[in-house]
């Protein structure tokens, strides 16, 4: 089941889909169903143009990122009794000195320093897996602290593997901490998910979304198909089936 899983969320991306499409048109021109092979052939091509359009991407991850206010002031925010930040993203900048709060303006962990520091919440709880030592959560927990948090402040969760289990673990932690209300951070693009599998797990959730860098106002930038932009309407599309298996599961349930 987990590698049908897996190999289900690889096709979201549109190039892997793409690729299986046509391996199967391959199929059917040995099998002599040339015109049934021919289109299905360019129904695969023309999938990944559209998505590699940056236009096309932008409005596929609008879509998802526009169903919750970016608030620009952490101060007009609700208390609550803790901030959760998921993993995701670099830290490449934890070990650069004179690394700023205002330059990071699309960091998850940035945001929620912000929150802790205009006294939203008294802990923070980091989510974020890895093998070894360093996992994501304490990748996070160094730059957090490097940012001005204090250690005594932050709760680990590093068994989390995916949004499912970053909700699972965290809920625990939770729990465990007396706590009921979270200011929920993550980017703005995964946040309906991961607010959705927090509330199933009996977390009161504030959806505090980070926005990421969009296309440039350019004629080239909109409209000139890219990697970037067919790696960014995988990712949407990505969101997209796990709210249909989350929404799929809720109504079997």
């Amino acid at each position: 089941m987990s590698l049908l899983r897996e190999a289900l969320v690889a096709l979201t991306y549109p190039l892997a889909l793409t690729l299986a499409v046509l391996l199967v048109a391959l199929v059917l021109q040995k099998l002599r169903w040339k015109r049934t092979a021919g289109v299905l052939a360019l129904c695969a091509f023309a999938w990944s143009a559209f998505w590699s359009i940056p236009n096309n991407a932008e409005w596929l991850r609008s879509s998802l990122e526009d169903r919750y206010v970016v608030s620009p002031d952490p101060a007009s925010l609700p208390n609550a009794d803790a901030i959760v930040v998921l993993g995701g993203g670099g830290y490449t900048w934890v070990d650069r000195p004179g690394v700023t709060l205002d330059k990071l303006k699309y960091s998850r962990l940035a945001a929620g320093v912000r929150l802790y520091e205009a006294g939203r919440a008294p802990r923070v709880i980091l989510s974020g897996g890895g093998e070894g030592v360093r996992t994501e959560a304490r990748n996070m927990a160094r730059g957090m602290e490097k940012l001005g948090v204090p250690h005594a402040a932050l709760l680990i969760e590093e068994r989390s593997t995916d949004t499912t289990t970053n909700a699972k673990y965290s809920a625990s932690i939770a729990r465990a901490n007396d706590i009921h209300r979270v200011l929920l951070v993550t980017s703005a693009l995964h946040m309906p998910r991961a607010s959705l599998l927090f509330r199933r797990n009996g977390i009161q959730v504030v959806e505090v979304p980070v926005p990421e860098p969009t296309a440039g106002a350019g004629w080239a930038d909109r409209w000139l198909p890219s990697p970037y932009a067919l790696w960014k309407s995988g990712r949407a599309l990505k969101e997209y089936a796990g709210l249909l298996a989350l929404c799929v599961e809720g109504k079997a349930a």
